[in-house]
């Protein structure tokens, strides 16, 4: 029991750090869009590269050292993209969006965004693989560890989705969405910019 309680406090502590990913399930649950996918396929994504990185790919990065520089730059690109994207929103005046959430957007699209926000993030590899592969390695039981880091991601993003939709009478209006936008918008480009900083330095 100690290998999954070492589990699950090592996922908590990685999975809470506010990044795109958490800021786009949390988007997702204020506006009541397909939270009940986004925030499954954040968790299974999450159970899969922990996985990987319990059970032998820690060294992946190691064994290719250019596989990290292109991982940066691709994840760096798009949420310079979409940063862009929530930012135009942000100066048009906010979403247009009804005080039940409908805004048409399909599934399609959004599963995608949250994917590509997902698997296109250095550091999910870094924290998923590396890290948590390497504490792993000193666990008495990596099946234990493992199920208390996958229980982890799967409280987190459901928490995090299902508890943002509470809030979504105090965000109806078009000045919060312009407000969330906006923030939104920074983060993207706080995390890209933090992606290629240690490659120009």
């Amino acid at each position: 029991m100690q290998a999954f309680w070492t589990g699950l406090g090592l996922g908590l502590s990685l999975i809470m750090a506010i990044g795109a990913q958490n800021a786009f399930v949390l988007r997702q649950g204020l506006r009541g869009e397909h939270v009940f996918q986004v925030c499954m396929a954040c968790a299974l994504s999450d159970a899969l590269l922990l996985t990987f990185g319990v059970y032998g790919a820690a060294t992946l990065i190691g064994r290719f050292p250019a596989l990290d520089n292109l991982m940066r730059l691709a994840g760096a690109i798009f949420l310079l993209l979409y940063g862009a994207r929530a930012m135009i929103a942000a100066l048009r005046g906010g979403q247009t969006l009804d005080p039940t959430g409908q805004t048409g957007a399909s599934r399609v699209r959004t599963l995608s965004v949250c994917l590509a926000l997902t698997w296109l993030n250095p550091h999910v590899y870094l924290d998923t693989v590396v890290l948590v592969g390497a504490v792993s390695a000193q666990q008495a039981s990596k099946a234990a560890f493992l199920a208390g880091a996958v229980v982890a991601s799967f409280t987190f993003f459901f928490a995090l989705g299902y508890g943002a939709v509470r809030l979504r009478r105090l965000l109806a209006s078009p000045r919060a969405w312009q407000v969330l936008d906006g923030l939104m918008g920074l983060v993207m480009w706080t995390v890209a910019l933090s992606l290629v900083w240690p490659m120009v330095v």
